[in-house]
């Protein structure tokens, strides 16, 4: 049963020079179509599930003004929802308001995801933000004051020019924030965005890998639990919807650019706004058989920590994980690890996962 929910919302009110996400610049008149759209597209397709876990990201979401947020809402609420949901909303510093919070909790979200990226002015430029630090702790604070205890922020590392000193001094104020989830990604650049148009290229291999081992170590020295490959939390409060994801559980997406997994069916949306407000959603579907879902489940669930379960893989497909492809050699190699229980990526071979993953394609 498909139990979770994203819904994407593509407006920006600016475009950083990074962004591959699907987004469009904020023009208050499509805005108010586009959710129309949107309220179209989830009564056609969503079939009246009770929802655990729902994600509004985009784009931007919080750049909605209060009259689209409150249409937002009204969308919302035609979904049934559990008493224990977990609903994250994504925010910019510079665009989110106590009366935009408000509107949030009357809409019953519970969990904020910030996008911060950076705490350097320097490199916040670069990566075309338009805030700084200390805008970023007034609205931490505006937040937990409203009632939100459940923030994850984001760190983009790995820049041009950036050294451990300068990803230490990030997370050292990152963690002055006192927030229970951290993710972070290392800067990929795509050729279709700003820094790609520019010819801008990624930092050595070696650094970057100093990097992420850093990021893993102090964040672990701090009291967070490194859960997935990119994602820290404090105690259990790791992200419900992303766990759908890495688990290779169904899941509903709605919006322009939006993926979902429904009744065996992958699909992609159009990234098309014309299509898209003209009813024409979908892009792609992929119909997904047994050999497709093993194939999936590993490619998602090694980017846990813990890995895979064996008990519950053979209970979900019938057939021993450590028979699938191959496990068993990849396992002698020391790139996976069988503890008994589960199947993981060795921890020193984090880094390099995508390789491994690639013996699962």
């Amino acid at each position: 049963m498909t139990t979770s929910i994203y819904i994407h919302i593509p407006f920006c009110e600016h475009i950083c020079t990074y962004c591959d996400f699907c987004k469009r610049f904020y023009n208050e008149d499509i805005v108010s179509k586009y959710l129309d759209e949107l309220k179209k597209e989830i009564q056609n397709n969503y079939q009246g599930e009770v929802v655990k876990t729902l994600y509004i990201g985009g784009g931007t979401p919080s750049s909605l003004d209060l009259n689209n947020l409150s249409k937002l809402k009204e969308i919302v609420s035609t979904i049934k929802v559990d008493k224990n949901l977990e609903f994250t909303f994504e925010v910019n510093p510079e665009n989110i308001e106590k009366e935009k919070l408000l509107l949030l909790k009357a809409m019953g979200v519970n969990r904020i995801s910030m996008g911060i990226e950076s705490t350097n002015n320097k490199f916040l430029k670069y990566l075309g933000r338009h805030h700084d630090f200390s805008l970023v702790k007034e609205k931490i604070n505006l937040i937990k004051e409203l009632g939100f205890k459940n923030i994850n922020v984001d760190l983009i590392y790995a820049l041009p020019n950036e050294n451990i000193d300068d990803l230490k001094n990030d997370l050292d104020n990152i963690l002055s924030l006192n927030v229970n989830h951290i993710s972070t990604y290392s800067l990929e650049i795509h050729d279709n965005t700003i820094l790609g148009i520019k010819k801008e290229k990624n930092i050595k291999e070696d650094l970057d890998s100093d990097m992420y081992k850093f990021i893993c170590k102090y964040l672990k020295e701090n009291g967070f639990n490194h859960y997935e490959i990119s994602n820290f939390c404090k105690k259990d409060s790791y992200s419900r919807h992303n766990l759908v994801y890495w688990k290779n559980d169904e899941y509903y997406g709605f919006g322009l650019g939006a993926a979902g997994y429904v009744n065996n069916v992958r699909y992609d949306n159009t990234r098309s706004l014309y299509k898209y407000l003209k009813g024409d959603y979908c892009l792609n579907e992929e119909k997904i058989v047994l050999k497709d879902k093993i194939s999936y489940e590993l490619i998602l669930g090694f980017r846990l920590i813990n890995g895979i379960n064996k008990d519950e893989f053979k209970e979900k497909y019938g057939v021993e994980l450590e028979n699938q492809y191959n496990i068993r050699d990849l396992i002698k190699q020391g790139y996976l690890v069988d503890d008994g229980f589960n199947i993981k990526v060795s921890y020193d071979k984090i880094y390099v996962e995508n390789r491994i993953l690639e013996n699962f394609l």
